[in-house]
């Protein structure tokens, strides 16, 4: 990893630190621009890519297959219960990124929505995500969405 990827990696876990975020594994440093989102502007077109539901413990994946030339994706995970905590996980063809928890905008609102980018464009290819039933009394509805 060079300086820059270094202080890239320094610089993303300390602002998502200081906003309540936890990116705990970053596996590889493949450049990504990770933003946290409380404003999310979509097309109404967009739909939720999944309605479902977790427990305490339960594990949902979810896929997206991101085409060559894209520079931006938003992954929106939405449970609205403050109460519950989910976490997501983002797993791209060259890198990991989080897990990242409800606060990652700065509110405690049950959500966690993150815009990933990189000059030259993301990795094309099948993209993963996690979700994961951290503290859930029951079970807990969501809507997961990537764009």
């Amino acid at each position: 990893m060079n300086v820059s990827g270094i202080y890239l990696v320094a610089l993303l876990c300390a602002a998502l630190l200081v906003s309540g975020v936890s990116a705990q594994n970053i596996e590889k440093d493949p450049g990504y621009t990770i933003t946290p989102v409380n404003d999310l502007n979509l097309p109404d077109v967009i739909q939720p890519k999944t309605v479902g539901t977790i427990t305490q413990g339960e594990t949902d994946w979810h896929y997206y297959t991101v085409t060559t030339g894209t520079s931006v994706l938003t992954a929106d995970l939405n449970w609205g219960n403050p109460s519950n905590s989910l976490s997501l996980t983002i797993i791209a063809p060259d890198g990991t990124i989080g897990p990242c928890y409800d606060s990652a905008d700065g509110v405690l609102d049950g959500r966690v929505t993150l815009r990933i980018s990189r000059t030259g464009g993301l990795a094309s290819g099948l993209w993963k995500f996690k979700v994961y039933g951290n503290s859930v009394s029951g079970t807990q509805a969501y809507n997961f969405l990537t764009n």
